[in-house]
């Protein structure tokens, strides 16, 4: 019978590699096959000698005392007495590797140290001739063994059943983790997470954290579309500690129900960015072709689900001085306050984010330039409601309008918003309560029954489904007011930004955009039309428009259009367009920038005007354009 495997152990490389009489000039050349090596006769004579020992020679000095043989005994077994009984050897020492041989290998002699580095044939250190080429052969050998082996340990593995890298726990098992005390677990899929040391991180607040604990997440992150944005599960994977069981039955229908299912159809030419919750751009290139953008292509955006309201059962509540309390129906409305119509523009905070993520990512909806429609409101003044229930045309010291809506998150929370006493009750400020948008009926994703409509202020601030009405010494403390819709310097990050050190944005500022032709568009040569809007917070009217059609180095003046505001209240944008020459062969960077009434004009670049919310983008639009025959 052959005898069992033996175990050969090899002298590792050293530092300076040997003098292999394949090594090539001036790189290492792969080592000749196994059958051209000095190796080659030595197997032979095994195979002779039916692989037994071939000598005190072919003896490796033992590693310990206990492994080493009885007098008489070869290295593969025993010749002349029994063996002692041998303990497992130690680890080989740095420099040594224990390679286990899928055959039977002859005992060849190893040097204590590395090779000789004289030519083969001359004595060898320590008297012996011809160590350098052995010694060679048996590390090409090793390398070939070790390969062999690597590939079968791989087979094994891709053979062997997966051990589960994470624990696997039960919904009741995650469910007792509700506290700090106890952790804060969730689950996401199949994963289970605990999240304690996350929670007083959380951007929107700890407590919307603790209402999953212990169970899923999945009915909260459905009320905010940043969830699903690939960073956000990156995040949270830091923190798993196991996997449902297999045998976990998926939750109950009625806790992940879709908070969004209630949400009204939509028109299918909006420039979709979310659809739960929805927010969506009228396209850019029929931004232009009328003053007041049509309700079902106006821009519409939702933080939250769009509420369900009953018109007969709604009732408006302002809360007076002295705790008095206004309860108004819709009837009650219209009858009891004259109705006031203002045209006004509404713009999100985030316009033209897509251009700032250009130049640094930044955190929310990649809105293009859509982000801004004009209406026609009707309903009732803020100044008319307020007076009405108590609050004079002044108020000593600072005070705020707070509002909030019908839309609410999961733990019952809804949008909130305020703005300066001062505005609300001005007569000039035009602040309104409506209920009517372009001659018709609020539509539901745009406010019914009634919202709010602050001009020249940002649309943040224009709380839709109105539900209350409160004068405060502060600011709403709604998340949308202390800790978003801020601006800060290019150098503020995520790890520094320190929101109460920002005011809210409430006026914006002087903004334009090219509508046609769209970037990379091909236009025709001739007369080339370029239109565009124009608009600046505040109530500032826009005086001029600049075009440039090749980069910026010469200038013209667009002509304005649409209806003429009264000064100071310039709440709608502009429209301008602009007519020019263009030759076939050339390739256009067309740019606008806008002037108000107080001279404010557009930045040139977005890299100064950076922040890490991507707000206020109002920098020179560009678009480049080629002209075709």
């Amino acid at each position: 019978m052959d005898p069992p495997p033996s175990t050969v152990e090899v002298e590792a490389a050293p530092t300076q590699p040997p003098c292999w009489p394949w090594r090539g000039r001036g790189r290492r050349a792969r080592p000749p096959p196994l059958e051209a090596t000095p190796i080659a006769p030595l197997l032979k004579r095994q195979r002779r000698a039916g692989g037994r020992a071939t000598g005190a020679a072919t003896q490796v000095p033992p590693r310990c005392c206990c492994s080493e043989p009885s007098p008489g005994a070869g290295r593969n077994g025993p010749v002349g007495g029994p063996r002692r009984p041998r303990c497992r050897p130690p680890p080989s020492p740095p420099g040594r590797c224990q390679l286990r041989s899928p055959r039977r290998l002859p005992p060849l002699p190893l040097p204590r140290r590395g090779c000789s580095r004289l030519p083969p044939g001359s004595p060898a250190a320590g008297g012996r001739r011809g160590a350098a080429p052995v010694l060679a052969a048996l590390l090409g050998l090793g390398a070939v063994l070790a390969y062999g082996e690597r590939r079968r340990r791989g087979a094994q593995a891709a053979q062997a059943t997966p051990v589960p890298r994470y624990p696997l726990y039960t919904r009741e098992e995650v469910g007792r983790h509700r506290s700090p005390q106890d952790r804060i677990w969730v689950t996401h899929g199949t994963e289970v997470f605990d999240v304690t040391d996350f929670v007083e991180l959380h951007p929107g607040g700890a407590d919307k954290v603790l209402l999953a604990a212990g169970g899923a997440l999945e009915p909260f992150w459905a009320l905010y579309a940043v969830h699903s944005q690939p960073h956000v599960l990156e995040l949270l994977r830091e923190y798993k500690v196991g996997e449902l069981s297999p045998e976990e039955a998926p939750p109950a229908p009625d806790a992940t129900q879709d908070p969004f299912a209630g949400d009204p159809p939509r028109h299918p030419g909006l420039r979709v960015n979310s659809q739960k919750p929805f927010n969506a751009e009228p396209p850019a290139e029929l931004l232009a072709e009328r003053f007041l953008t049509p309700n079902e292509l106006f821009f519409t955006r939702n933080h939250l689900p769009v509420p369900a309201v009953d018109p007969s059962s709604y009732r408006l509540r302002v809360e007076g001085p002295g705790g008095r309390v206004l309860l108004l129906s819709l009837a009650e409305l219209r009858s009891r306050f004259p109705k006031h119509e203002v045209t006004a523009t509404l713009q999100c905070a985030g316009n033209r984010r897509a251009e700032m993520s250009r130049v640094r990512p930044v955190k929310g909806l990649a809105w293009d330039i859509g982000a801004i429609s004009t209406a026609r409101w009707g309903g009732v003044r803020l100044r008319d409601i307020l007076l009405d229930a108590g609050f004079g045309e002044e108020w000593e010291g600072e005070w705020h309008v707070c509002f909030e809506g019908l839309d609410a998150d999961a733990a019952g929370a809804p949008y909130g918003a305020s703005i300066p006493y001062g505005r609300a009750v001005s007569p000039a400020a035009d602040v309104l309560l409506a209920y009517e948008m372009n001659g018709e009926e609020l539509p539901r994703d745009h406010g019914f029954p009634l919202r709010v409509v602050v001009p020249g202020v940002v649309g943040a601030r224009s709380v839709k489904w109105l539900q209350r009405v409160a004068v405060s010494p502060a600011e709403s403390p709604s998340h949308w007011q202390r800790n978003d819709y801020k601006g800060f310097s290019p150098c503020v990050d995520w790890d520094t930004v320190d929101y109460t050190t920002a005011p809210a944005i409430q006026e914006l500022p002087v903004q334009s955009a090219i509508t046609h032709p769209r970037p990379g568009a091909a236009v025709p040569e001739g007369e080339l039309t370029v239109k565009g809007y124009a608009w600046s917070g505040g109530g500032r009217e826009v005086v001029r428009v600049d075009v440039s059609l090749d980069g910026g180095r010469t200038w013209r003046v667009a002509r304005l259009t649409g209806e003429r505001p009264v000064p100071g209240r310039a709440w709608a944008w502009a429209l301008w367009e602009l007519q020019a020459p263009v030759t076939a062969g050339t390739e256009l960077e067309i740019i606008c920038k806008a002037v108000d009434g107080s001279y404010n004009v557009q930045p040139d670049t977005v890299a100064p005007i950076w922040n890490l919310r991507g707000v206020l983008s109002n920098a020179w639009h560009r678009v480049h354009v080629t002209v075709s025959r």
